[in-house]
This record gives structure tokens, sequence and C-alpha cells, in this order.
């Protein structure tokens, strides 16, 4: 019986050969699809690693093997995959949308994730395979992207999410960390590879976001990369251009109909926050919660890219 946390036989099937094989003669794995459902379990209810129901097997074996793939990155590397296919798609149906110019559009956003007491208090010495590859943090100011803001403890993360409200890419920095400086780095960091020979797409061709990456900075960052911006503008920012006439210069183009697009990426964060280990933070190491987020973001990729086979009467 699969359960609602677990993965389904046609997802298992597509996230199977994705998954590292056994490796080294005396180092044989438990079966894969138990421990991945162990960590999805965890991920959906946010139990302490020790109270793992008994049919994922030995809590310590599911726990080191999401340490180990959150590491060397095999989460982020399935999640690639499936964005690699998702773009690819059917061949007749990418020539059509290559003739049609049909846009590209992202939509960035951040949340803040509290911090459960017991994610404090990581040594300081990092283990020997810190930090992990994928989606990157941001250390400059706060260890492990813990940092106190109004809300308390709390990892902030900040994502870019497509039109179908699935997450493409994103960093975590501490809580405390403004929207508008990650605004850069975020979009900098979007590379979604192609099946066979091509560079990946890292130039969408616009970027929706609300009024807290409403910068000069920003924008001129999208000009000089000829990306459209659908960025709201806080009131302050239009009285100031109003007050100051001719020398404001002209107010920032604005398309309605495209901003309300922007409401996908609220739709990315609310499933992504159905997993309770996402919404609260309870992991010690930054790139143990990013494989967190990296393994829930492949829960979300699947249910909307996998068709199950219908029953038949």
């Amino acid at each position: 019986m699969v359960r609602r946390h677990e993965l389904t036989d046609a997802q298992w099937r597509k996230i199977e050969p994705l998954l590292p094989g056994n490796g080294r003669p005396g180092g044989q794995w438990a079966d894969h699809r138990k421990v991945v459902n162990g960590v999805l379990f965890r991920a959906r209810t946010g139990v302490p690693w020790p109270d793992l129901r008994e049919r994922y097997g030995p809590w310590q074996t599911v726990y080191e093997r999401h340490r180990r793939w959150s590491a060397d990155g095999t989460w982020h590397n399935i999640l690639e995959e499936l964005q690699i296919e998702a773009d690819a798609g059917d061949p007749d149906e990418a020539h059509a949308r290559k003739i049609s110019r049909q846009e590209w559009a992202v939509n960035i956003h951040s949340t803040s994730c509290r911090a459960h007491q017991h994610a404090a208090g990581a040594p300081r010495r990092a283990p020997a395979d810190y930090p992990q590859k994928g989606a990157g943090r941001v250390r400059a100011d706060g260890r492990e992207a813990l940092r106190r803001s109004r809300g308390g403890l709390t990892s902030k993360v900040h994502l870019l999410s497509d039109d179908r409200a699935r997450p493409l890419h994103w960093l975590t920095s501490p809580g405390q960390r403004g929207d508008s400086p990650m605004f850069a780095p975020v979009l900098d960091g979007l590379r979604i590879r192609r099946r066979g020979a091509g560079r990946p797409r890292s130039r969408p061709d616009r970027v929706r976001g609300d009024k807290a990456y409403s910068s000069g900075d920003n924008r001129t960052y999208l000009r000089q990369r000829g990306i459209k911006a659908t960025i709201a503008q806080p009131d302050d920012q239009r009285a100031h251009r109003k007050r100051r006439g001719r020398v404001g210069g002209r107010p920032p183009a604005f398309d309605k109909a495209q901003y309300r697009r922007r409401s996908a990426v609220e739709r990315c964060v609310n499933k992504w926050k159905q997993f309770r280990a996402v919404a609260t933070r309870y992991d010690k190491r930054d790139n143990i919660f990013n494989g967190t987020l990296a393994v829930t973001a492949v829960v979300i990729w699947l249910r909307d890219t996998v068709q199950e086979p219908s029953e038949t009467p």
C-alpha cells in the first residue's frame, strides 16, 4: 500500500535510474525506495530522525543516506534531470514553441522558515564533504544560513519558480537578509541544462517580482541582460519620482496582466511548505536543509510531470 507521503510506482520508476548504484564491494546499500520514502516521511511530518517508523529500517541508515546525498548533490542532480526532461518535452511541441517564440518567464520571491531550537548549535568544524553541490547559500553574515530576525531564529529561502508553480532555483540565507540584494545572485544561479549539446538556459525573457525587488540596481541589471521586468513599484518610490519632476524620468513599464501571473511563485511556496521540515527548519547544517528543499522539490516536479496509469474497470 502506497501512503500519501510516499512515491507511487510511476514516480519511483522515474527517479530510480537517477539514483547511485551500489559501488565498492562490501558496501551494499539497503533498498533505495524504502530509504527515499523514509526521507519523504520525515520531510512531510517533521519528526526527529530517531522517531522514524520501523517500516523504513534503521533511522541511522535513512539519515546518513540523506546527509550523503545532500552533500554530494544527488538530490539536486535528480531535480536537474526532471527539469531537463520537462524543458525538452515532446520534440514537435518544442519545435512549435520555438517557432511561436513563446516567452519564458520566471517569478522571484522569498519565504522565511522558522528554525526550531534543535536547528541551532551546529559544530563550527564542518564535515569533510561540506559544502554541497547544487543550490547554494550565503554565509557572509551568518553561519549555516541561520540568524535572528524579528520572528526569531530563521532561515530565508530566495527562489525562482516557473508559471506552473515549480521551483527552478533557490538560495538560502540568514533570516534577516533583505530580498533586493539577493535578486541578482538568485538569477545568476539559474541554469536549465539542455538535452544534448547547447549551453544551459540562463536568461529568461521576463522576471516578475513584488515591491521588495523594485530598485534601480535590479532594473538596470535586467536591462543590461535584455530581460523584461514586471516588478511592482512601491508608493514611496513613485512619489519620489514625481517630486523630482522631469529629472525623475518616466515611470517603469508595468503590465498588470503579467503581474497577476506572479501568483505562481506564491503557490510554489504553499506546495513547499506542506512539508513540515521545510515550513520549520530542523536541520542544523545548511547543506542538509538544502537537501531537504531539493528532495521536496523533486516531489513537486514528479507530481506535476508523472502521469499515473488509469485504472481499468
